[in-house]
Formats: C-alpha cells, structure tokens, sequence
C-alpha cells in the first residue's frame, strides 16, 4: 500500500480503543475502492489484535461519508457483475466480533449511511445528516441497507427514507431510531470513545462476540428459536471463566479482568 493510501484512513490508539478516521475530508470522504481497502484492512488487523476491544469510526472535516465518489465512476452506463467484485465482501464491517461504534460526525449518504448502519451503535454530531441519495442517483437499495433500515425504524419509515432519498437531520434521526446518541459538534469521537472505552473495560469480549452473533441470527428466527439456542449458549457460559470473573469482581467491588478474544476472532466458537 502507498503512503497515499494508507492515510485515506487515519488509525488512532485511544488505550484499548482503536479510532479510525476516513480521510478525505475535501470530498466530504466519499467512497473509494483505495480507501475500501485501507478501511477493511485496519478492521480486518484490529479484529485480530488482542489489544484491541473496540472500534470508533468516524470522518475528518465536515462530512462522515458521502457516499461512492461519483467523479471516479467511469462507464457507468457498461458495468458488469465482474467490475463490481471486491476482495472482501463490502459488508464485512458488520462481520466483525468486536464492537465498532459510529461517530457521525456530518453528512453520511447513500454507502456512507450504510457503512453507519453497520455500526453497532452509532453517536451522532448536532450537524450529522443522513440521506439514502441511492433513489436519486437512479440506484436501487445498495449493500443491505433494505434489510438494515427496516429493523432499525420500521417497514414504513425506510420505505420512505428509501423512497424519497430526503435528509434527515441528527434530532429526527434520533428519534426514528437512526442514531442512539447525540453529542455536541465537536464533542462526537469523544463521547463514541468513552463508551467504547466502558465496554472495553466493564464487558467480557467473548460475551459481547456472542450478543452479537445472537442479534444477527436471531432476527428472523422465531422467540421459541431464539431461546433454545439461548440455552445452549447458557451452559457454555456457565462452564467459562468468563462468568467466574464477572461475579467475583462484581462481589470484590473492582474492575473485571476479561481476557481479550483470541487471534482469528471469527473462530470463535458462538
């Protein structure tokens, strides 16, 4: 990777918080496949990296993403299938086993809104702005946002959202359930980072590996599914150190010391 590309993407340790900021600022940090790849990659490091319990993502300047940089797009009107592969599947953000938070901290359209909605939990700016754009610029519902959006603020509100490609701004997005948190211009990355520091501090990894995949697989099963495989996650549970730290720290009054998830996280037996 050249050094241009290694700064499309900026990686920061805030102690056991990695910060990643897309680095484009001038273009309102639309999309690209170079910083694509320098984003996965420092994802795909930080996953392995047992120092390393959560993510914070976030913009330099103005915007969070605007979406896919439409100036480089060349022969729009002659794409095929062969030219819209990537190496890595585009929604691996959302693959990941440790926690990766939003800070949105300005505009995020059309792909810029999805890569917030692969965000875990997301913290948005006074100033952040969200907009599908995807009907606008004669595209459909890109990279899962039609199965994300509705979960997030019901069937008829993404449609909507989908429909008309309007902006939202940071107080509806708040509201509808788009964004978990509002923090003061400026103050965004600091308020994502000191949640993202309490988990990494006050949450056992291999627990919250575990929510994370029972949230996924457990969104279009059934209540009864969902609790037979709660109990075989239970008894696993039981028989971890992981449980004998929580209690016994929650008894002597003091901070757990969970260990971290092992190198290959995506190994991890859920």
């Amino acid at each position: 990777m050249t050094p241009e590309h290694a700064d499309l993407v900026l990686a920061e340790r805030r102690g056991p918080v990695l910060v990643l900021t897309f680095n484009r600022p001038d273009k309102l940090n639309a999309w690209t496949d170079d910083l694509e790849d320098r984003y996965f990659t420092l994802l795909s490091d930080a996953e392995d990296d047992p120092g390393v319990r959560a993510i914070v993502v976030t913009g330099a300047g103005r915007g969070f993403c605007a979406g896919a940089d439409l100036g480089r797009l060349q022969a729009v009107g002659d794409v095929s299938e062969a030219d819209l592969l990537r190496p890595r599947p585009r929604d691996l953000p959302a693959t990941l086993h440790k926690p990766l938070i939003g800070a949105i901290n300005g505009v995020a359209a059309g792909l810029g809104m999805v890569e917030a909605l692969y965000c875990d939990v997301r913290f948005a700016s006074a100033s952040a702005r969200f907009t599908t754009a995807f009907a606008k610029r004669g595209l459909i519902a890109e990279y899962g946002i039609s199965w994300l959006l509705p979960r997030l603020v019901g069937r008829s509100r993404a449609t909507d959202l989908l429909l008309s490609s309007r902006m939202v701004d940071a107080e509806e997005a708040l509201r509808i359930g788009l964004v978990d948190h509002l923090a003061p211009d400026g103050s965004v990355v600091d308020a994502a980072v000191a949640y993202a520091e309490q988990l990494s501090t006050h949450c056992s990894p291999t627990s919250m590996a575990v929510i994370k995949d029972q949230l996924q697989n457990d969104a279009d099963g059934t209540y009864a599914e969902s609790v037979a495989r709660a109990e075989g996650l239970m008894l696993q549970a039981f028989r971890g150190a992981d449980l004998v730290e929580g209690v016994q720290s929650h008894l002597d009054k003091r901070t757990p010391t969970f260990p971290s998830l092992p190198v290959r996280s995506s190994h991890v037996p859920v």
